[in-house]
């Protein structure tokens, strides 16, 4: 036998390796079986209060050397003054970026480079929050620091002007994205311009924020009654709970308490079909729909369904309107619930200008379709089998599973409400999600926004009947003190 031979059959025999002929035939992917996902497992956890009301949540987690933390506010721009938007967002990022009493922002951020450890602060439409992350070793000290950005933040006057410079540019560059004006002015449309869920921050509104409201909105916001903490990570119980007690035990709000008991009232604020002329693009950007609702919603189960139905690369959107059609570079149409307030039914894509009625005709018609026949049971299948896979990225890592329990209890959900919602999409039929698209989607309530070259939008925008006259949206952004 040759040497050749023999070095390669040992080789062969050694390693493993296979000749062609042995190679593995590939098989049709609807010849492929894999097992069934896994369930999911909620880590151990404790939830505890102390004595100053401050909600505290624990969870072990010795996978990796490594510590984080979040401190959950009850507020939000939602609560701050009309004449003041802005207000919230500048006070929670001023809480961390301009220091504490005990650490200018220089040292501040040196004592977290030197520990490869983060801080960070911000307050949003629906609540504050506080985040950290560190080194198991480094535990304590950035806990310290943690609680003293909570606790005693300086507000540096400095910080503060600076924020405030940088809020006047983006006012000043708001109208540069297209895709971003149709997102603000839709929400204006449906919500109402002067709505605490669509209001939009202007220089007058940023002028007449001091620092004393700075220090009076965290002084009602960010509070012990007020405020969930949760912790994750490498950590024994027994220690981090004399930690918490050493660094948040004393904590006790000063001012008056923002009321939030009440919410804002919601109603949508008027339909029809708006405009925006932006001259210089070739395409345009579309938003169509109307208010929707919360994710308590009895019904949600289902439209969460229509919604898989209708998106996607298997939704009937993707294959109609653009695959077949050819008319969008991108199309979507969702119910999109928020926790406590109406959230909305969003539509919309991108298409060419001269694609532009077509577009919205053939997205109204797979609206109207979705409300007017049944789905298939293939369709109803291949929707709940994509929610029910997607269901275990709720839970990739505990940090995670521990945001979503303090968001339960943030918004008064049940601390099970992922696993109802689970077992409510298993048995949702046909006939549930036609009644719900039937109860939810209301085609006369329909805002319709274009964004694009009005010119060249042909056939003209007036055809699309019956949503009455198109009414030009003015998006000139006013002038400091006007």
């Amino acid at each position: 036998m040759p040497v050749l031979m023999l070095v390669g059959g040992l080789l062969v025999a050694v390693l493993g390796w296979q000749t062609p002929a042995n190679a593995l035939t590939p098989r049709h992917y609807d010849e492929l079986e894999f097992p069934p996902l896994p369930q999911v497992q909620i880590p151990s956890f404790e939830r505890y209060e102390l004595p100053n009301g401050l909600v505290v949540y624990l969870m072990e987690d010795h996978e990796l050397p490594l510590v984080s933390g979040s401190a959950t506010f009850r507020t939000g721009s939602r609560f701050e003054p009309a004449d003041q938007v802005g207000l919230a967002s500048l006070t929670g990022e001023a809480m961390r970026l301009g220091g504490t009493t005990q650490l200018d922002a220089d040292a501040l951020n040196q004592a977290l480079e030197q520990r490869a450890a983060a801080i960070e602060t911000n307050i949003d439409i629906a609540a504050g929050s506080a985040t950290f992350s560190a080194l198991k070793e480094d535990t304590e000290a950035v806990l310290a620091l943690f609680a003293d950005v909570i606790q005693q933040p300086a507000f540096a006057p400095d910080k503060i002007d600076l924020l405030k410079r940088q809020y006047s540019g983006s006012i000043a560059r708001r109208n540069d994205p297209p895709d971003s004006i149709a997102a603000r002015e839709f929400r204006k449309l449906v919500y109402g311009s002067a709505s605490p869920y669509a209001r939009t921050m202007e220089y007058s509104t940023l002028d007449a924020i001091r620092r004393d409201d700075v220090i009076a909105f965290y002084q009602a916001s960010i509070r012990p009654e007020q405020t969930i903490l949760g912790i994750v990570g490498d950590f024994d119980s027994a220690t981090m709970k004399q930690l918490v007690e050493q660094y948040f035990g004393d904590w006790q709000g000063t001012g008056t308490p923002l009321e939030v008991s009440e919410l804002p009232a919601v109603t949508q604020s008027q339909a029809g079909l708006f405009t925006v002329d932006q001259p210089q693009l070739t395409q345009s950007y579309i938003q169509l729909g109307h208010l929707g609702g919360q994710l308590n919603d009895p019904d949600y189960a289902a439209l969460a369904v229509m919604n898989e139905v209708l998106n996607g690369f298997s939704g009937r959107l993707f294959n109609d309107v653009r695959s077949r059609q050819g008319l969008a570079y991108s199309v979507y149409a969702l119910w999109s619930p928020r926790h406590d307030y109406p959230g909305l039914f969003l539509g919309g894509g991108e298409t060419q200008s001269g694609a532009t009625v077509p577009f919205i005709q053939s997205l109204e018609a797979e609206i109207n379709r979705i409300r007017t026949t049944p789905i298939s049971d293939n369709e109803l299948t291949m929707a709940q089998d994509s929610v029910l896979n997607s269901f275990v990225f709720n839970f990739q890592s505990p940090d995670q599973t521990l945001s979503r329990l303090i968001r339960n209890e943030y918004y008064g959900y049940p601390a099970d409400f992922i696993f109802q919602f689970q077992n409510q999409i298993q048995q949702t039929t046909v006939e549930e999600v036609l009644a719900a698209a039937q109860n939810r989607l209301n085609p006369e309530q329909l805002v319709i926004l274009v964004v694009g070259n009005q010119a060249a939008i042909q056939p003209t925008l007036s055809t699309l009947a019956p949503h009455g006259p198109v009414t030009a949206v003015d998006i000139t952004i006013p002038k400091s003190g006007a």
